[in-house]
């Protein structure tokens, strides 16, 4: 076959095009593999997202520039308690934009116990897998007749979900760990609601404050914990406190606080959580995300 000048400029400008694509191409597939390494490593394999409640106080200020910090994070997952002014549509929108999947979201209590069907709708166009409660109201402390009315309104609640194919969970937040016989009524609350019905979202923080010990949480429990909140506690922070309530600047980069993380998540992944998301409520949020990645990266269990 004989090439004329004309074949020879196509050919050149199509061996160009398709360099490019190819160059293109790899730099996308390199990010993407960046990307999907962040927060996981030899050991913990996660998957690792995002609390977005973490970075509450961007929202109030920029929506559209805090997800695209997320994004910069490295994250893919995230977890919501709320939508920052937006509806519900608009917001599943913005962070479809940047590549972020909403996987679970919090919700009032209220909601669970006297409209549920509304969280199923919200939920639904959201695209969740799993919706939750993280406060139980109550005056002063915890006691049993507000855990029975909680179990109560977890069991309807986790049964009128799971219809729309949701997975309802509780988050845990310290003062469930009140004494109530042989136990506590964190105890009771597991006894009582319905496994079909209601899952378990550890928050290590609220095990590790209130005393508790995590790994023994995690091994009594088992399958029940389907989600955790990773955070870390400050070392000299007395704990023991009921309250469910510390300072906000007590939540530290993650591996240099309380935890004994190689035994943490050990235990859970023998317990075969789902979803681990970052959670860190500190003014300093921003420029403790990093590192608590990276200590995730290289921890070895």
């Amino acid at each position: 076959m004989v090439f004329t000048a004309g074949m020879r400029r196509n050919f050149i400008c199509f061996s160009t095009i398709a360099a490019g694509l190819m160059l293109i191409s790899l730099s996308v597939s390199g990010a993407d593999k960046s990307k999907s390494k962040t927060g996981v490593g030899p050991s913990f394999k996660g998957p690792i997202g995002l609390q977005l409640y973490s970075l509450r106080d961007q929202f109030a200020k920029d929506v559209p520039g805090t997800l695209a910090k997320v994004q910069d994070f490295g994250f893919t997952y995230v977890e919501l308690a709320g939508t920052y002014g937006n509806t519900p549509e608009k917001f599943k929108q913005m962070l479809s934009e940047r590549g972020l999947k909403p996987v679970a979201s919090h919700f009032p209590y209220e909601k669970y116990r006297d409209d549920v069907e509304s969280i199923a709708r919200e939920a639904k166009v959201l695209g969740l897998e799993y919706v939750g409660c993280a406060w139980i109201p109550h005056e002063g402390d915890f006691d049993e007749k507000e855990c029975r009315d909680a179990i109560a309104v977890f069991n309807r609640a986790g049964e009128a979900l799971a219809k729309h194919g949701l997975r309802f969970f509780y988050h845990i937040h310290g003062y469930e760990f009140q004494p109530h016989g042989n136990g506590t009524l964190f105890d009771l609350m597991m006894a009582e609601t319905k496994p079909k019905w209601v899952s378990y979202q550890m928050d290590v923080v609220w095990a590790v404050f209130p005393g508790q010990d995590p790994v023994q949480l995690l091994k009594k429990y088992g399958k029940r914990w389907t989600l955790m909140h990773l955070k870390d506690l400050k070392n000299g922070v007395k704990t023991g406190p009921l309250t469910g309530h510390t300072d906000v600047a007590n939540n530290v980069v993650i591996g240099t606080g309380q935890v004994d993380w190689p035994a943490l998540l050990r235990a859970a992944k023998k317990a075969g959580v789902k979803y681990y998301f970052i959670e860190d409520e500190s003014p300093s949020v921003v420029e403790q995300i990093p590192p608590s990645l990276r200590y995730l990266e290289q921890v070895k269990f």
